[in-house]
């Protein structure tokens, strides 16, 4: 058997689903082979989306035309957003998900997607000729010719399991590793490293005394991640998301008794033992690896969180780990809420190969081999929504290969996945790489409100959002500019404000302001000032529809308009690098002016721009400098 198809991605999991869809949606003849179609998108770790960052890229994807929002949504057991109390910079949405759901409506969306085809195979052998990918072969002895190859393996490539001193061959638990295909890739010159990363216990709730925990519920508020959850009804069909939102999560604490049975078994941890010798996430250790970090702390806080509305499964997050199976359970049962307990399985780290991702161009295409993409996990990357947003950008990039349409790379200033992508191909990883707002320079510019502004007008130039979605976008526009210019014309008069202020604990005018200026102070706000100003509450319920998203939207652009400005006008300064192209310029083992590393790390990275070159480490402004004085020769 032999059939021809434009973009195969190879693996269904969150980057897969996202490259498949994208490149399909452009008009791509599409083929996302997986190994098991019933664990499309499976969340193989933690059953939520979002956090700090990682919700601001799940709103990109969003923005961009991408599922992963939707389908969120559409099966969220509790949504909350994160950092409230600090800057709107910093807000980052995250929802709590039913596993078995989520997997099911991402079926229903490859299994409906036009010009999507799904085959049920495993990848061995990728085919190359003259540097240029010409497809692959799987185990079933089929060949799949394309034009691109999209490579989204996750943890799959060689993955080893490790429970103490006991070693499973797998990709996750229960499901068997991809062999060859990593050393197939790893032929054409594209080099490989080892990753390490871990889950925690999966516990029976039947054997919890949730009386003796913590309730942590979710925003009472409505929110979603989907700017335009109209888009495609079949999200709902497992059940509306008003009614999924009713489970809490419940927080527990270690203690000094599990602390000590935990140490006992440090000996037997395949992390401390050698058995282990590949880097893991440092911003989510192990719980050995915190306690032997934190060898003062007396607790460490743990979540129990739901895997289901209809399942007792739970997830303890917090307790990753890859002690033996008696250690876990020994431990965890000197909590006093888990006394009782009862697993469905251990937890266990996982080994994998990962490929260099300085060895990529922004676009996420290899450069050894034309046409062979990769996204996500073996880009040494760890977290659904970072492997989703690269898949995103490989699935478009892929399609707009095929097409002769160019190429799709998002800035620094323009998205958080351009940050991503920018610090995986520029920095490389040295341990699985995380996005933290910290990462973001321009985060005030990355907004979570604000994804649709930054790219929806992208997306649909580009073919990847609907005519349906732009319409949406422009709309709110059209409403945030509306009620941004009521703000700047209505007077606000002293003598009529100054009483109402001062139950508010707000300071008087001395006079009178336009109301723009009134909500540029702290402690003032739509909401509050609404019951005092009948014209500002008549021009926000004049609003048709996402009336407290519209609102919020416009508020952030007067709080944090200076802000903004500044942050827009540094963009445009490094923008100006952006736009000096060095590849193919220079032979930086030949420049003497430049210091020894820095030819060395220009060599290796060969770097599309002086903007980029500025970032790559042991690249020093005087470097800069020196090829800027090139350049002008």
């Amino acid at each position: 058997m032999k059939e021809h198809y434009d973009v195969v991605v190879v693996g269904a999991g969150h980057a897969g689903c996202e490259a498949a869809c994208a490149a399909a949606q452009m008009g791509a003849q599409t083929l996302l082979i997986t190994m098991d179609m019933n664990k499309i998108a499976q969340m193989s770790c933690n059953p939520a989306v979002g956090g700090i960052a990682k919700g601001q890229i799940v709103r990109e994807i969003d923005a961009l035309g991408g599922h992963m929002g939707q389908v969120t949504d559409s099966t969220t057991l509790q949504f909350r957003m994160l950092n409230r109390s600090k800057g709107p910079a910093m807000w980052s949405p995250r929802a709590q998900c039913d596993r078995g759901r989520f997997i099911w409506a991402w079926r229903q969306v490859v299994e409906n997607q036009p010009n999507l085809s799904i085959w049920q195979d495993q990848v061995k052998e990728l085919l190359v000729e003259d540097g240029r990918v010409t497809g692959v072969e799987t185990y079933l002895g089929v060949t799949f010719t394309a034009r691109c190859v999209i490579i989204t393996a996750g943890t799959f490539l060689n993955g080893l399991m490790h429970i103490g001193r006991t070693k499973l061959a797998g990709g996750r638990c229960a499901e068997p590793p991809s062999l060859r295909l990593s050393e197939s890739i790893a032929q054409h010159g594209i080099t490989v490293g080892r990753m390490k990363t871990g889950t925690p216990v999966r516990i029976d709730g039947r054997s919890v005394h949730f009386d003796e925990m913590t309730l942590q519920p979710g925003d009472h508020d409505f929110h979603r991640f989907s700017y335009f959850p109209e888009s495609n009804k079949a999200y709902e069909a497992h059940g509306a998301h008003e009614t999924l939102r009713s489970l809490p999560c419940w927080i527990t604490y270690t203690n000094p008794a599990v602390h000590e049975r935990l140490r006992q078994g440090l000996p037997d941890s395949p992390l401390f033992n050698g058995q282990i010798q590949s880097i893991g996430p440092r911003y989510c250790p192990s719980i050995e690896t915190k306690l032997v970090t934190f060898a003062d702390k007396e607790q460490h806080q743990l979540f129990l969180e739901p895997e289901g509305l209809h399942t007792q499964e739970y997830y303890l997050n917090g307790f990753s780990s890859s002690l033996p199976i008696d250690v876990q359970l020994e431990a965890l049962r000197l909590i006093p809420a888990f006394r009782d307990l009862k697993v469905y399985r251990p937890g266990y780290a996982i080994e994998y190969d990962y490929f260099d991702p300085t060895l990529l161009h922004h676009t996420l295409e290899s450069k050894k081999v034309e046409g062979l993409y990769l996204a996500g996990q073996v880009n040494g990357t760890t977290g659904y929504e970072e492997a989703a947003g690269q898949g995103l950008v490989a699935g478009v990039n892929a399609a707009l290969k095929c097409s002769g349409g160019g190429e799709f790379v998002m800035h620094r200033d323009e998205s958080y996945i351009g940050v991503l992508i920018d610090d995986l191909v520029t920095k490389g990883v040295d341990e699985p790489y995380r996005m933290f707002t910290s990462r973001a320079e321009f985060r005030i510019l990355l907004r979570q409100d604000d994804a649709d502004a930054r790219l929806t007008p992208r997306a649909y130039e580009l073919g990847l959002a609907t005519s349906e979605r732009y319409n949406h976008w422009t709309e709110k526009r059209d409403e945030i500019e509306r009620i941004l210019a009521f703000c700047k014309d209505f007077s606000v008069k002293a003598a009529l404000i100054n009483p109402y202020l001062e139950n508010l604990g707000v300071a008087p005018l001395a006079k009178g302001c336009k109301l723009i200026d009134l909500l540029s102070r702290p402690g003032l706000s739509f909401e509050n000032l609404s019951p005092a100003l009948n014209r500002l509450a008549e021009t926000l319920d004049a609003t048709p529809n996402r009336k407290e998203e519209i609102a919020e939207a416009a508020e952030i652009q007067i709080k944090y308009q200076g802000y903004i400005e500044r942050e827009r006008q540094m963009a445009e300064k490094m923008q100006r690098l952006e736009g000096l192209h060095i590849r193919g310029r220079f032979r930086y083992e030949e420049i003497q002016s430049l210091s020894t590393e820095a030819r060395q790390k220009l060599a290796h990275i060969d770097p599309e721009t002086l903007a980029q070159a500025s970032r790559i480490p042991g690249v020093s402004p005087s470097d800069v400098n020196v090829l800027l004085v090139l350049l002008g020769r």
